[in-house]
């Protein structure tokens, strides 16, 4: 067993805090299928959890198959999902993957990292979430806007690619804790540091500095 560096030690003391200090960090987005989840995931760019289930409970009651997708007037769609923002790119996006997923993956939304990323529109963050919650395979850390200002306010990454931050985070903290450590960290930045608080929550001011 190796040797924790003092970067890992301070990573991890730094999560147990977070957990004090959000102990109910989940899932805040609704589905009832995997298929759902990569709706919903796709939805909630550039818009809020809370906003996506507002649409997302009438969508999944009008759309309730695969193949609802798959026939779905572009058009009509776009209406339907109009507030989540970026409708109409989020539309060509989620009626595409649907066909993929119908032609490519017998109607089931994938389950390995390099299959999700051939959908179009899913990203590691996308296919992270989706992997992790749908079928408990956990292959990165899913880094959102949240994760990405937390990590660089707890110095944690200097990076502001979400790739190269994930990289950072994956050597930090051990697999195990990186599927809940996405939930910890959007769930503090959301309570206790959002962006406009330009001097970070409890711990960057406690912990900020090395």
């Amino acid at each position: 067993m190796s040797k924790l560096t003092v970067e890992q030690k301070r990573a991890r003391m730094l999560l147990r805090r977070m957990k004090t200090l959000v102990p109910d960090a989940d899932m805040i987005l609704e589905y009832s299928n995997p298929w759902e989840l990569l709706v919903a995931v796709m939805l909630s760019a550039q818009s809020t959890d809370v906003g996506v289930n507002k649409v997302t409970k009438t969508l999944f009651k009008k759309y309730r198959t695969l193949d609802d997708y798959v026939h779905a007037s572009r058009a009509t769609f776009e209406a339907d999902i109009r507030s989540s923002g970026y409708f109409r790119q989020k539309a060509r996006r989620i009626l595409t993957a649907a066909r993929i997923v119908r032609d490519n993956f017998q109607g089931r939304v994938p389950y390995t990292m390099d299959e999700m990323l051939t959908l179009p529109g899913v990203g590691r963050k996308t296919a992270n979430v989706v992997l992790g919650n749908a079928y408990g395979v956990v292959e990165g850390i899913a880094v959102d806007t949240h994760v990405r200002r937390i990590s660089r306010r707890l110095h944690l990454t200097q990076h502001n690619d979400p790739e190269k931050i994930e990289r950072d985070l994956m050597k930090l903290f051990p697999k195990k804790d990186w599927f809940t450590l996405t939930y910890y960290m959007i769930e503090y930045g959301r309570k206790f540091s959002p962006a406009r608080k330009r001097e970070g929550g409890i711990l960057e001011q406690r912990y900020g500095a090395h």
